[in-house]
């Protein structure tokens, strides 16, 4: 990552300013990527005495990182920025992550794509290959003790007898956590 360090109405020591570019360049182990980072040094002298400030801005891969602290001096300046920029990482990195993961998804056999998402040309006879057979009774019970039933299986589904409607009816659970009721009619 390329370090640039300049000061305003300041002058930056060398130590200072080897520090600023020691520091902020170890920054990249966070989140791979960032490119440049900018770190600027000035001081303003209110009636409470001399505050030193440190701004960084850090940029990669369209991501945007920036910083503003102050401090007594500017070495307490540049390791509070250091401070604040590590949490502000490791926070785009996850979400970025987490973005990735919702992108991924499952490619599918050519046989099972929807006939739909084919060209014109291209309308496979679909092959479905069962693998299980089950048979067992449907009881009539309400949609509660049905989402019981499916927990104590441990499935995922559960189909019954509605006895409100007296049709045939599917629980299921839903990809937030939830049980859907379908009734079929």
């Amino acid at each position: 990552m390329e370090v640039t360090v300049s000061g305003r109405h300041t002058t930056v020591s060398e130590s200072l300013r080897q520090q600023a570019v020691d520091k902020i360049g170890r920054l990249d182990r966070y989140l791979s990527g960032m490119e440049w980072a900018e770190v600027h040094f000035w001081e303003e002298t209110p009636r409470s005495g001399k505050i030193e400030y440190c701004e960084v801005t850090m940029e990669g891969h369209g991501h945007h990182v920036r910083t503003k602290v102050s401090a007594p001096d500017g070495f307490t300046a540049i390791d509070l920025a250091v401070d604040k920029l590590e949490r502000q990482l490791r926070k785009l990195k996850t979400r970025i992550q987490k973005r990735n993961r919702k992108r991924e998804r499952v490619e599918l056999a050519p046989e099972l794509v929807p006939e739909t998402l084919l060209p014109d040309d291209q309308h496979p006879d679909p092959v479905y290959n069962i693998v299980k057979t089950k048979k067992f009774d449907i009881t009539a019970m309400d949609a509660e003790s049905a989402a019981l039933q499916m927990d104590l299986l441990n499935h995922d589904f559960y189909v019954f007898i509605n006895d409100e409607t007296k049709q045939s009816a599917i629980v299921y659970r839903r990809e937030d956590g939830d049980i859907g009721l379908i009734d079929i009619e």
